[in-house]
């Protein structure tokens, strides 16, 4: 794992998935390489997924750039150490269909 403490940045997620993420962050990075992104954000994708249902993206880099529209209560974008980590549901959520949605832009990562 990537030495120092999770920070978020940005977030609109309670406090428990807050945690989640940043756990299975952290899980991830026990498993794989910082220098594999995809299957760190692959295995965080899948873990949401499976815990609060479809509709999960998420983006793992050293240097991205992003605009999305996101369910509210769905997003959290956070470093840990040079590795930053977007989490959203996209507008596949159910939280969508009923209009509750965000836009955000995340310029540094």
């Amino acid at each position: 794992m990537l030495e120092g403490k999770a920070v978020i940045d940005q977030t609109d997620m309670l406090q428990t998935m807050q945690q989640y993420a940043l756990d299975l962050a952290a899980k991830a990075l026990d498993f794989f390489d910082v220098t594999e992104p995809t299957e760190i954000a692959r295995f965080i994708k899948k873990e949401f997924d499976r815990t609060y249902g479809p509709g999960w993206q998420c983006i793992v880099g050293t240097d991205f750039g992003s605009f999305v529209t996101h369910c509210s209560g769905c997003f959290i974008y956070f470093c840990i150490g040079s590795l930053a980590i977007l989490l959203f549901r996209g507008s596949a959520g159910p939280e969508a269909e009923a209009g509750q949605v965000s836009a955000l832009e995340t310029v540094e990562a």
